[in-house]
């Protein structure tokens, strides 16, 4: 049946019948809800109803998804165990024309899931990728958290054991934004003990099940939430943790000179200063005699 030939394809939201239009030709990357159903946009549901094909990790989550919304489609797994033998065949879809939508059981494809090197391989191949965006978890849980949210970093899980996650948090410790990690019921405690040695008694908050039935955020210092999550025992659910970034610390004169000699070989005096007082919060006439000291000593 030619692409022009397809029957009509509809999905329905609170009883009412909407018709969805086949997507354009190309990959589009569908986040799906990460707890609530009703977390779905219009034009996820559409991309999902009229794709030729919907990939996604586990065909039994999808179909209770698309169930719920009255949807018929096609699915084919793609997930972390069959998705090198998968990409050939999705990337031969797309070179035949096909509109292909990829969801993952939660959140948005590609974070911390097989779909990166999918949506790469489609890129490079010349196919059009297209993003059709929503429910979040690192996201969600940075707006609820209450920190900082001009600058973040989310790092995904951390290693399973103890030294190399010590050693990953260290790396981590000095990055001058909120952080925001996934992290198993089963390690949480162990995880936040780290923490709160590594990173100190920075704000936290434990976002867990969000959007969901038994959604719990819990604010605190890390070094109190590792003793509240120790004393709870064993906890179930999805976990986001956000931590608030280090306390910025005085800028001494070797950092500023330091700073200044690798401006004023790029850009002049006036202009070095000036870059070099905004990055470390000092009066540019300070930044500015540094300079000039800095020219004369050359």
């Amino acid at each position: 049946m030619h692409d022009d030939e397809r029957k009509p394809t509809f999905f329905h939201i609170s009883g009412c019948r909407l018709e969805a239009e086949r997507p354009p030709s190309g990959l589009h990357l569908v986040a799906t809800p990460i707890g609530n159903l009703e977390d779905m946009t219009i034009r996820a549901l559409r991309t999902l109803a009229g794709a030729d094909t919907v990939l996604c990790e586990d065909t039994r989550h999808t179909g209770r998804l698309l169930e719920r919304y009255g949807i018929r489609a096609r699915l084919l797994p793609y997930h972390d165990h069959n998705a090198e033998r998968m990409r050939p065949r999705v990337l031969k879809l797309l070179g035949e024309g096909k509109a292909v939508a990829l969801a993952t059981d939660a959140g948005m494809p590609v974070v911390s899931d097989p779909g990166m090197k999918l949506a790469r391989a489609a890129a490079e191949s010349g196919h059009p990728v297209h993003v059709v965006p929503g429910p979040s978890a690192p996201l969600a849980a940075l707006a609820v958290s209450g920190l900082a949210s001009d600058r973040f970093l989310f790092a995904g899980f951390p290693p399973a054991k103890s030294a190399s996650r010590r050693r990953w948090l260290t790396e981590l410790a000095e990055v001058p934004a909120t952080l925001i990690l996934f992290e198993s019921p089963h390690r949480i405690a162990a995880s936040l003990t780290d923490m709160a040695e590594v990173l100190g008694a920075r704000p936290a908050a434990l976002c867990r099940e969000l959007t969901k039935l038994h959604e719990e955020v819990v604010r605190l210092p890390l070094d109190r939430l590792a003793e509240e999550i120790r004393e709870r025992g064993n906890m179930k659910g999805e976990i986001t943790l956000v931590i608030a970034p280090p306390e910025p610390r005085e800028a001494s004169e070797s950092d500023i000179e330091d700073a200044l000699r690798e401006a004023l070989a790029d850009m002049p005096a006036g202009k070095a200063a000036g870059a070099v007082a905004k990055r470390f919060g000092i009066p540019r006439k300070r930044a500015w005699d540094i300079a000039m000291r800095l020219t004369d000593e050359r």
